[in-house]
């Protein structure tokens, strides 16, 4: 008997398949867990519209989501947070706070697509680096700069910067 998958279904298929099961299978499980519907030709049209319709979605989504990758390459936020006197920072710069930096400059980024390049490495001074996942496959890089809130140069932060 040939279904339609609604949702995805371990070791059978993904949501909005048509795959072939036994007739026992099918009645007796998918079905009425509202796992799949039978393949009719009608249900097949619809699904066919559905899949062309989100194709045409997820064309936009990506284009959208490379123009602000375009904008987005390049872009340098300043992060300012306590120092000490060695040059490390109290605590340590995370994406919660890159997500903030990118707002006061119009670009509104959810904080989990921000991901820090040298993670362990951010309790200092620098420059360092962030990628932004925008969408499958499109991401851009924007530098993080971290700075003394209190604008001192210590020598730590010229060994840094140098």
């Amino acid at each position: 008997m040939e279904v339609i998958l609604k949702e995805d279904v371990l070791k059978l298929g993904l949501a909005g398949e048509i795959v072939n099961v036994k007739n026992g299978y099918a009645n007796n499980y998918l079905i009425p867990k509202g796992l799949a519907i039978r393949a009719s030709e009608s249900a097949k049209k619809v699904l066919a519209e559905n899949i062309r319709q989100r194709a045409h979605k997820e064309a936009k989504l990506e284009a959208d989501a490379k123009a602000l990758a375009e904008r987005l390459n390049g872009v340098a936020v300043t992060i300012a947070t306590k120092v000490s006197a060695s040059g490390k920072i109290y605590g340590s710069v995370n994406n919660i706070q890159v997500a903030e930096a990118l707002a006061t400059q119009g670009f509104e980024i959810d904080r989990r697509k921000i991901e820090l390049k040298d993670a362990e490495k951010i309790s200092q001074i620098g420059t360092y680096e962030a990628n932004v996942n925008l969408y499958k496959g499109v991401n851009a890089t924007v530098k993080v700069s971290v700075v003394d809130e209190e604008g001192k140069v210590t020598e730590a932060n010229k060994e840094v910067e140098a």
